[in-house]
């Protein structure tokens, strides 16, 4: 099922983790990711479930991941750990979007995401993708990151986790290449040390300004 909102909340809610609650269906997983646009690195996504009896504690901590601040997902994320928020994240490399396209790796880093969770959801919140291969019940939300309370807290896993990889093991590995400032997105000072450097190991190849740089070499 797809579900286009009529009006986007202020902050996400609960409303239909609650319809889903109201029907029995306790554990309820949201989905999201990160990384579909950057020039390098891995597509991450996240899974949560969120508890009905504390979810609702949730309100206000978290939105759209992209409207976050960095200190404002930092502290949400943390918030998510301490707490002990069912979650877990998958990936697909930059080889794996090279070979199999960034859409079905986007979908297949969420396969990986959901199958980390143990126990298993009963029923998924996943923005905006329909996720043929997973064989659990799911309602796909449009914009479900600012819809969505658990498909927000998804989000905040996945980029966190994201960021921190460009930041931290990628720019030590790859220097040279900013990946601490703009966390493989295609900015001009990317653009420009591509061009000097030429592409790395988690470039995206299939990517046009990446495939312009080899060329370039």
């Amino acid at each position: 099922m797809l579900i286009r909102p009529e009006t986007v909340p202020d902050s996400p809610t609960l409303l239909h983790e609650q319809e889903l609650w109201e029907k029995g269906v306790a554990r309820v997983g949201g989905v999201d990711e990160v990384g579909r646009g950057p020039l390098a690195g891995p597509v991450v996504a996240g899974a949560v479930v969120l508890q009905a009896e504390t979810a609702a504690s949730w309100s206000g901590l978290m939105t759209d991941s992209k409207q976050m601040t960095e200190e404002q997902r930092e502290v949400a994320y943390e918030q998510l750990m301490a707490r002990g928020v069912a979650h877990a994240v998958g990936a697909c490399s930059s080889e794996e979007i090279d070979a199999i396209g960034i859409a079905s790796a986007t979908r297949l880093a969420m396969a990986r995401a959901i199958e980390g969770l143990d126990p298993q959801p009963q029923h998924l919140l996943v923005d905006a993708l329909t996720l043929e291969a997973v064989s659990l019940p799911q309602t796909a939300i449009i914009k479900g990151d600012a819809v969505s309370l658990s498909i927000a807290a998804a989000s905040v896993i996945a980029k966190v986790t994201r960021d921190r990889l460009m930041a931290g093991v990628f720019e030590a590995e790859f220097p040279g290449y900013g990946f601490a400032s703009h966390k493989g997105y295609g900015t001009a000072a990317h653009l420009a040390a591509l061009k000097e450097h030429g592409p790395c190991d988690i470039h995206r190849n299939s990517f046009r300004p990446v495939r312009e740089a080899l060329l370039q070499r």
